[in-house]
């Protein structure tokens, strides 16, 4: 099979109302990433961040295989490891993007390597049960740069965090959810819906508010407790400031689902 072209390598949706299905589309190569990938990927964040009517992603994998098995080697191997990274998003454009919308992990296959510090880089992940997870640089004498080394002993237990970093093994998506790296473990054939459902479920809520209250909550490990409660004042003053502030309570009162504008 032809790798699709660079236009295809990452495919965006709106599949429902305020929710975007992105999509590595590199089935062939099991998602790998390459440098239309990453043009791609940083274009599909530039574009939810920029649609004031989209608030939540999904990101997945093409097949069943391979959520993405990170770097494609051969990029690597001819020299073009440059073009696996973008100035603003950093690997495959997105573990270092700067992203204020929702972004679900939606890992129908495998997620390795560059392709768990994909996972790592978004908020939320629905997985299936037939996934593997790990960070297998060492074994190649690498090195998981994109975020992995420092954000899986924030998503995991450290000691569990350690091993997989030092000895490059995988863990079952059923050791993933028990150690609270993913939200869901479900039939592979499921993961899209069960990722679409989860970001409905946050799209129901004022847009703002979400963005604001996930803008907190990331730079909850990076600041002291006087510096997060700063933080935390200025985002609400930001909602206060909205006029869903006022459509929540007015909703309430009328008895009636709230119609949220994004502002």
């Amino acid at each position: 099979m032809n790798n699709p072209a660079p236009a295809d390598s990452v495919l965006f949706e709106v599949v429902q109302p305020h929710i975007a299905l992105v999509t590595i589309n590199r089935p062939e190569a099991r998602n790998a990433i390459n440098g239309a990938v990453a043009a791609g990927l940083e274009a599909a964040v530039e574009r939810l961040e920029s649609d004031p009517d989209l608030w939540v992603a999904v990101l997945t994998g093409a097949g069943t295989q391979a959520f993405c098995a990170g770097a494609d080697l051969k990029e690597v191997a001819a020299g073009r490891v440059a073009g696996l990274s973008t100035p603003n998003g950093g690997f495959a454009g997105f573990v270092r993007a700067k992203r204020s919308k929702l972004w679900i992990a939606a890992a129908q296959g495998h997620a390795l390597a560059g392709g768990l510090e994909l996972l790592l880089s978004c908020d939320l992940a629905v997985v299936a049960e037939s996934a593997t997870f790990g960070l297998p640089e060492v074994k190649r004498s690498l090195l998981a740069g994109a975020g992995g080394v420092f954000r899986l002993p924030r998503a995991v237990p450290k000691a569990i965090a350690l091993e997989m970093i030092a000895t490059g093994d995988p863990i079952s998506a059923a050791r993933a959810a028990q150690f609270g790296l993913v939200n869901a473990v479900v039939p592979a054939s499921e993961v899209i819906a069960a990722a679409l459902a989860l970001a409905g479920r946050a799209a129901v809520n004022a847009p703002v508010a979400v963005r604001e209250s996930l803008g907190v909550a990331r730079q909850a490990t990076e600041h002291t407790e006087s510096e997060m409660w700063a933080i935390s004042e200025a985002a609400f003053r930001r909602v206060l400031a909205t006029e869903d502030f006022n459509e929540g309570p007015r909703a309430f009162v009328e008895k009636r689902p709230p119609r949220w504008i994004g502002r």
